[in-house]
């Protein structure tokens, strides 16, 4: 396993699994314009890096991220940014606007909120510990959401549960974030980024190409016609039939694999 660097975002690899970590237990892992440059770059790295098939996205210490750092704001910090901020440009909390072709988990721990809360938004998946928290809590201090948080949000749990978290900044806790689909798992205290890494684990062992493509398509459907998300999601299948990923995986149950509902990738599976 690589060690982690000592720098404010931290990034080391299991397997096949790339684990990204905020390390700024001062600020609760509040983002400067520096950690953002950082978790973009680590980001783009991750998507580059042919023997990463998952990350995920963790904050050390006891808050995953408290969004952006207000000190540093208050002291002249500020964040080189396209205004208009086009897809796959740096945000202000770093790799918000990316789009990659890899899933991402976020690990939470404490605190969540303002552009942190963006930021697990942003992750494919969200898994909570119990006693873990998330809110739009930047509502006080009249700082906008500009890392896509009015976006992601009522695409996740609807307009009017979005309307309710965004207007009010209410803190919103793990049992009723997994109820209304912002968390996808709640595991005990302490226990989310080893739950996030077996995962990435479970999921980096499917067939990639299928998997990716399936994922794109989901992503891309939002801003396609019916017609359109139809040729997108067949272009998609095409390619990964032309790999022979499906004729492999036909192989694999004409074998035996997946027989009484067996779940798992076939290499996984008794023949």
């Amino acid at each position: 396993m690589n060690r982690p660097s000592d720098a404010a975002v931290q990034v080391h690899k299991e397997g096949p699994v790339t684990v990204i970590a905020l390390q700024r237990p001062q600020r609760r892992n509040a983002v400067d314009s520096m950690t953002a440059q950082a978790l973009y770059a680590a980001f783009e790295n991750f998507d580059r890096d042919a023997s990463a098939s998952v990350a995920v996205l963790t904050g050390n210490g006891d808050s995953f991220c408290a969004g952006a750092d207000l000190k540093a704001v208050a002291a002249g910090d500020r964040h080189t940014l396209d205004p208009v901020g086009g897809q796959n440009t740096p945000g202000p909390m770093g790799p918000t606007r990316m789009t990659l072709s890899k899933p991402v988990i976020a690990a939470i721990e404490g605190h969540a909120v303002a552009g942190g809360m963006e930021l697990a938004l942003w992750a494919d998946l969200r898994i909570m510990a119990d006693n873990a928290v998330m809110g739009i809590y930047c509502r006080r201090f009249g700082v906008p959401l500009v890392d896509m948080g009015t976006i992601r949000l009522p695409r996740l749990i609807g307009q009017s549960r979005a309307m309710d978290l965004i207007l009010t900044g209410r803190p919103v806790h793990a049992e009723e974030a997994l109820a209304i689909g912002l968390a996808n798992r709640v595991v005990p205290a302490g226990q989310a980024l080893q739950a996030a890494i077996q995962l990435a684990q479970e999921l980096a062992a499917f067939p990639q190409t299928c998997m990716r493509n399936d994922r794109l398509s989901l992503l891309a459907q939002w801003s396609l016609t019916t017609d359109e998300a139809i040729a997108n999601e067949m272009r998609g299948g095409l390619q990964v039939m032309a790999t022979g990923e499906t004729q492999q995986g036909a192989k694999s149950f004409s074998e035996g694999a997946g027989r009484h509902g067996q779940f798992g990738p076939p290499s996984s599976e008794t023949h």
